[in-house]
């Protein structure tokens, strides 16, 4: 039987604030500079896995660019990209996915449904967790991983173990438990029956829609229209807002998973983390003698037990202990390795102020390339913009800013008001206010302008598409 990657690939991760942002989520983070996004390792850890098909990815309409070329720097091509027009949890997210395998590819594959911001150190461990699961989900059991807890973790929920099952290192589920307090914590790794949740799960399609039919059935009825009347849109399936809208939003435990009588569990040992925090992080990376993880240009003198990430800057710990300290271009998180469960909270105050910190790097990912706001000013800002090979932006119009375009490397074809022209390095333009445009790379390598922006309003939404090869209407 085929198996069927489902990647859940919507979440927000406001707890790795500054670094993961309601645009850039945790999920498209390099734990090492060069190296892979966590949604890049969770396709990677499967690799060598038998019957393995191309992934489904869930996501949110407004990261649909972000994770396809994530996929395409891979060079994988996945099943299907099924985009959500708000979140609404697991239950609905793994339902979409479920559903189109079954009514559009028209199979009764084996799911296999990962969070795309995991962590997983011993790959060959987790893949062999993945083979004893297969049996019992063929039975049709739903399979969910239990995690061999290594402390008295209060940041995740648990999974209390039932009696074996006929299959080999499978058990029924006892029951699901919220995250608990230190001393219950303490009582669950005492007492040794309890796994970690780690929110992944293998089970066939069919099976879960059978259940979920039980058990939730207004998930089942609205996922079913909005993805009846999705539409197609690049290489994209936007999911109908209105019926998804009108869908409960509730996690795959709570609606399904504690409710079915055929849940069941199999224990992993995996070194597996669901980087859920600062301080989960520095448990997972390496340190130096005195406990420290540093990333970036960090300094630090007779310090102990920190994580510092610099980006952009030398950060420097002098005689502090058990501290988180990030710095980005436009913010610094620093807060001690206990508090960082709360993170949250200071994203959501930024939200109540509606700051851009929030919800963007200085540095914003668009599908042609990305912009860097270098500096802004009453009526001026200056942004440093790299296009991609053979990209272009939208032809637009703007009504309140006018923009000169300095090119720095590569060749810029500029359309202005019907006229097309070459750039190259070093040479300027001036588009006026009002003026029809847009900005393409013809070349083989990346073009880099310096875009400065004059006028009475600056922001984003001020923008008229007149076409797109991206398919965008409005501003994003």
């Amino acid at each position: 039987m085929a198996c069927i990657p489902v990647i859940l690939s919507g979440g927000a991760g406001s707890r790795l604030w500054p670094l993961s942002r309601q645009a850039h989520p945790k999920q498209f983070m390099r734990l090492t500079p060069e190296g892979p996004t966590l949604l890049q390792q969770t396709w990677q850890r499967l690799q060598g896995f038998p019957a393995l098909q191309p992934p489904v990815v869930v996501a949110n309409e407004a990261h649909r660019f972000l994770v396809a070329e994530q996929f395409q720097e891979l060079g994988v091509t996945p099943t299907r990209i099924l985009l959500e027009p708000l979140g609404r949890n697991t239950a609905p997210a793994i339902t979409l996915a479920a559903l189109y395998v079954t009514e559009v590819l028209a199979t009764d594959a084996i799911l296999l449904v990962l969070p795309a911001d995991h962590w997983i150190q011993d790959v060959a461990a987790f893949q062999q967790g993945l083979q004893r699961a297969l049996a019992p989900a063929a039975k049709d059991w739903l399979v969910t991983f239990g995690i061999a807890p290594t402390s008295a973790h209060t940041g995740y929920g648990y999974i209390r173990q039932g009696e074996a099952l006929s299959d080999p290192h499978t058990y029924r589920v006892a029951a699901f438990v919220e995250k608990p307090d230190l001393a219950t914590a303490e009582s669950y790794l005492a007492e040794g029956h309890y796994l970690w949740n780690s929110g992944m799960f293998l089970f066939r399609a069919q099976s879960f829609l059978a259940e979920l039919a039980q058990q939730q059935p207004d998930i089942l009825h609205h996922c079913r229209l909005a993805l009846r009347e999705a539409r197609e849109d690049l290489d994209f399936i936007r999911v109908a807002n209105d019926p998804f809208r009108q869908c409960p939003s509730l996690s795959v435990d709570y609606g399904v998973m504690e409710k079915t009588q055929k849940a069941a569990v199999v224990p992993l040992e995996c070194g597996w983390s669901d980087v859920g925090s600062w301080s989960s992080l520095w448990e997972v990376t390496p340190k130096d003698e005195f406990g420290n993880s540093c990333r970036g240009d960090v300094l630090t003198a007779h310090t102990k037990n920190c994580f510092a990430h610099s980006q952009h800057r030398l950060v420097a710990l002098l005689g502090v202990e058990n501290l988180v300290v990030v710095e980005t271009a436009d913010a610094v998180l620093v807060a001690h390795r206990e508090a960082t469960q709360q993170v949250k909270q200071v994203v959501a105050q930024l939200q109540a102020q509606q700051r851009r910190e929030a919800y963007n790097h200085r540095v914003v990912y668009r599908p042609w390339g990305h912009y860097d706001s270098i500096d802004t000013g009453h009526r001026f800002q200056v942004k440093r913009i790299t296009v991609k090979p053979g990209a272009s932006l939208s032809l637009q119009q703007h009504h309140h800013r006018a923009e000169h375009w300095i090119v720095v490397s590569g060749t810029a074809e500029v359309t202005c008001n019907g006229k097309t022209f070459l750039l190259t390095e070093n040479e300027s333009t001036y588009i006026p206010v009002g003026a029809v445009h847009r900005l393409a790379n013809p070349g083989k390598i990346p073009l880099e302008i310096i875009e400065v922006q004059s006028g009475a309003y600056l922001g984003e939404d001020d923008i008229v598409r007149f076409e797109d090869a991206y398919g965008r209407q409005t501003p994003e």
